[in-house]
């Protein structure tokens, strides 16, 4: 789980410790991981107090400081020995059947991922990736391509189509990340709304 960043545009608190239907986020997406892998997930976060967020969680700094999201990336795919499901910690309306999915679609690929109604047509952060993403983005690093896909092109990619992401819940809510005050307000609302 990605923790990294420095919430710029949340005035500097750490987003997922912020609250979304009486739960902070953080809590909610430790929750569902859990139960989509059977293990704690591992907290990539750069934060000096964030080893007290769960101290039930392990906690490590990126590998490549300032890197963004592929940084985090990176440093959450070479902590670990074969295949990782990365989430973010500010996206409250993951489902857990969404993760699953993903887990048991992984098999033949470097990367799986779910397609999305984003700017990308893809949600890099709520994927599995595999060891051999490891090369293929530290060499993207070095040559300053920070794109959370600028590396597909190495590795062998696989995407969950939109309508089976849909099968999980509203693709317009699912990926839905809070990085503003107006966003939590809006995820509060779209947690009222769900209940």
């Amino acid at each position: 789980m990605l923790a990294g960043g420095h919430a710029s545009r949340f005035e500097g608190k750490p987003k997922g410790l912020e609250r979304v239907g009486g739960e902070r986020i953080l809590d909610r997406v430790v929750d569902v991981v859990t139960t989509a892998v059977g293990a704690k997930p591992l907290l990539v976060a750069n934060a000096p107090d964030a080893a007290h967020w769960r101290p039930d969680l392990r906690v490590i700094r990126d590998a490549v400081p300032d890197q963004g999201s592929l940084g985090g990336i990176y440093t959450a795919v070479t902590a670990a020995e074969g295949a990782v499901l990365i989430t973010g910690w500010d996206m409250p309306f993951l489902p857990g059947s969404l993760l699953t999915a993903l887990i048991d679609g992984a098999g033949p690929y470097d990367v799986f991922l779910p397609e999305s109604g984003g700017r990308r047509g893809l949600e890099p952060l709520c994927a599995v990736y595999g060891p051999a993403c490891g090369p293929a983005i530290r060499g993207r690093l070095a040559k300053g391509d920070r794109r959370a896909v600028g590396f597909h092109d190495e590795v062998r990619v696989g995407i969950l189509p939109l309508h089976e992401v849909a099968r999980h819940g509203d693709t317009n809510v699912i990926f839905f990340n809070v990085n503003t005050a107006d966003e939590l307000r809006r995820a509060e609302e779209l947690w009222a709304r769900r209940a």
